[in-house]
């Protein structure tokens, strides 16, 4: 297990379950918690012995999305620098962000409470979302004379519809977890005291078949919305060469023609 002040990381055999941890704070993300965030998925991803994650949150929340505190303080800068580092502070978020949503292996967030602003955004960038009973989502940014910055004007089209999407951003309206599911925005619920065991039970699904797979899998879909017919061919046919040279297909093959021949 490792453990910093603000993100938790253990190992469960092949599972990784990583914890934003500020629950004084509602898990909202300050600029310490982003580089923590982003160095604890790279452990996560290179660690050849983990097969899938599960992001979620300590105490009431998920994740409350940026420090208003540490807005505020940040508007206090020097009028010629506020945008620059507000920009350079973007590529930070945006980083972590992309990471979470192209790391190589499938990503389940357990939504144990409400996901707000940017908490809503990196819900969206898992792969798989489980809405516990007191989880929520909300993309207020409007409310704060903001747009979404975390990726959600990229991913909750493509899971809820565009006009959906602009509803909930326009609006900056709470939705609860059966609303989440019905619209798109979740996959599964689960109660509250069972949210890790329904995570864990969905993760266990991607962690039987081949690692190589599922990430050259995972990062073709990724673009599948974006590319051409043709070039989702192209980058599956060499997904599949590669996938013809690991170990686990090989391995594969010769265990079904052992047991087949064994049964003749």
């Amino acid at each position: 297990m490792s453990t910093s002040d603000l993100i938790r990381l253990e190992i469960e055999q092949d599972l990784a379950i990583v914890t934003l941890n500020r629950p004084e704070k509602r898990n909202a993300l300050n600029d310490a918690m982003r580089e923590e965030l982003l160095a604890v998925l790279r452990e996560a991803a290179a660690d050849k012995a983990v097969k899938a994650l599960i992001l979620t949150g300590a105490g009431q929340a998920f994740c409350a999305g940026g420090d208003i505190a540490a807005m505020q303080e940040r508007a206090q800068a020097p009028a010629g620098e506020v945008a620059f580092n507000g920009w350079s502070r973007q590529q930070r978020t945006h980083q972590a962000v992309a990471f979470l949503h192209e790391l190589p292996k499938p990503v389940v967030a357990a939504v144990n409470g409400p996901a707000t602003g940017l908490g809503a955004d990196i819900a969206m960038a898992c792969d798989f979302v489980v809405a516990g009973a007191h989880a929520s989502f909300a993309w207020n940014y409007v409310l704060r004379g903001l747009i979404p910055d975390g990726g959600g004007m990229y991913f909750l089209p493509r899971r809820v519809g565009l006009v959906k999407a602009k509803e909930l951003i326009f609006s900056g309206q709470t939705i609860d977890a059966p609303e989440a599911l019905r619209i798109g925005a979740a996959d599964r619920l689960a109660e509250a005291d069972a949210l890790l065991a329904e995570a864990r039970s969905l993760t266990r699904q991607f962690t039987q078949g081949s690692g190589a797979a599922i990430a050259l899998g995972k990062a073709t879909l990724n673009q599948s919305f974006e590319l051409d017919a043709h070039t989702i061919f192209a980058q599956g046919s060499q997904a599949q060469a590669i996938c013809y040279t690991t170990t686990e297909h090989q391995q594969s093959v010769a265990a079904f023609l052992n047991r087949k021949n064994r049964n003749r």
